[in-house]
């Protein structure tokens, strides 16, 4: 038995599923997760000494390479001054104006330490803020795992959300309410029959958790003007996309000011770093200023703070964003233009850092559309390039990450690699 095999059966019995985050587990793809030892620049290692290329990059923080040597160092110099204090510290200050200057929608925010906590307080805020209840999430959008957000669609277009997972009650997710995502039609109606109800909407401006699916002009420029007819809160996911599809993120990209903005990710630089924040009017609603309870213990954690603003640092250099850009491109297009001469249903898009691919002729718009894509050549992909040493996400529902560290070369390589995996599949077609 190999050693990821048998670290997975000896984590079976200890940890649910052996995993400490589902998708880790495997389930959509089958086989045996990777136990990784360690990782550098655009490779990781598992337990067995095997090494790949790394197209999850963390899920999207590793945007300059993993163990970036600047980044490490500023780790260690925070590390030796202390790990953690419950007090204020004057880089809390330094890379919340670092967040701010990058992201001018944000007049002020807050620091906390997962994604999943930022979109819980933007919710909460939101709803304190108007004194309202109801909030309108997308399916397909996946903004963590706090009760008001793990709701789905129910059989009708305008429903109230139905829980998704256990242990929710279904009378507090009812104030949930979720919509199809890039459908104008559906915000349009559910605003003028309940617009004073709504406290706010939450979207993902490129949706990364049905895989990459941006939203379109028409759809974010309506969310843009409901929320503001109706004095509801348009809360802004970049929690994925904040410095990743651009150094403003997706509403740099969109020309559109968010009233709260979520951030997670790439601001710790591999490190449990998140953040929300917004309009100043907003903001002060949250204690210890208004009645708007939130706090963490470890908050703006003094070693995370310094690995978040090496990273913010190192990605305004000259050229950073166009460089990445590029690579990410060549990825794609080279993806897609071998599986069109493999003659394989594929489709494939890319923005900034982030990419998706799909065993689909037609590019996705909606959840609907990427359920209607095969999943079993996915898997057999997934298999077929995890065997040659090249690591994609292991579910055909999440976007992909290329880092600053994919060279040109080792993108071409990963290109060889999918030419063979292709021709492979084309066997069993």
């Amino acid at each position: 038995m190999d050693n990821n095999s048998r670290l997975f059966e000896q984590a079976k019995k200890i940890i649910p599923g052996g995993v400490n985050s589902p998708v880790r587990a495997f389930a959509g793809v089958g086989g045996t997760p990777r136990f990784i030892q360690k990782a550098n620049g655009a490779y990781v290692w598992d337990e067995d000494q095997t090494q790949y290329i790394d197209y999850i990059g963390s899920w999207g923080p590793a945007i300059v390479g993993h163990a970036h040597p600047e980044v490490i160092a500023a780790v260690c110099a925070a590390a030796q001054e202390g790990l953690s204090f419950g007090a204020p510290t004057a880089n809390e200050i330094r890379i919340a104006e670092e967040i701010l200057h990058i992201m001018p929608s944000m007049e002020q925010v807050r620091l906390v330490s997962s994604g999943t906590e930022a979109t819980m307080s933007a919710i909460r805020l939101a709803r304190g803020f108007t004194g309202r209840d109801n909030i309108i999430k997308f399916e397909g959008c996946y903004h963590g795992h706090s009760d008001s957000l793990l709701v789905k669609a129910g059989s009708g277009l305008l429903t109230f959300g139905h829980p998704s997972s256990a242990g929710v009650p279904e009378d507090f997710s009812r104030h949930t309410i979720v919509l199809p995502y890039n459908d104008v039609e559906a915000i349009q109606q559910i605003f003028a029959q309940q617009g004073d109800t709504i406290a706010g909407v939450i979207v993902e401006p490129i949706a990364g958790n049905m895989n990459l699916i941006p939203a379109n002009r028409e759809f974010i420029q309506a969310l843009r003007s409901l929320t503001h007819q109706y004095g509801s809160v348009l809360i802004y996911d970049e929690v994925m996309t904040g410095f990743r599809v651009a150094l403003g993120g997706a509403q740099s990209l969109h020309g559109i000011t968010p009233d709260l903005t979520t951030l997670g990710k790439i601001i710790g630089g591999g490190m449990p770093v998140a953040a929300f924040g917004g309009r100043a009017d907003i903001m002060k609603c949250i204690s210890p200023l208004g009645s708007v309870y939130q706090a963490g213990t470890l908050s703006g954690n003094p070693v995370c703070v310094a690995a978040g603003l090496k990273t913010l640092e190192i990605i305004q250099r000259p050229d950073f964003y166009t460089t990445l850009s590029a690579r990410t491109k060549q990825l794609s297009e080279g993806l897609l233009a071998l599986a069109q001469q493999a003659g394989l249903p594929f489709s494939s898009r890319h923005i900034g850092g982030m990419f998706g691919f799909y065993f689909t002729d037609n590019l996705p718009d909606c959840y609907h559309d990427m359920q209607n894509a095969d999943l079993s050549l996915f898997k057999r992909f997934f298999h077929s390039m995890l065997a040659r040493g090249v690591f994609f996400a292991p579910s055909a529902f999440e976007a992909g990450f290329v880092s600053i560290a994919h060279s040109p070369v080792i993108i071409a390589d990963t290109l060889g690699l999918a030419a063979e995996s292709f021709t492979e599949m084309t066997r069993g077609i």
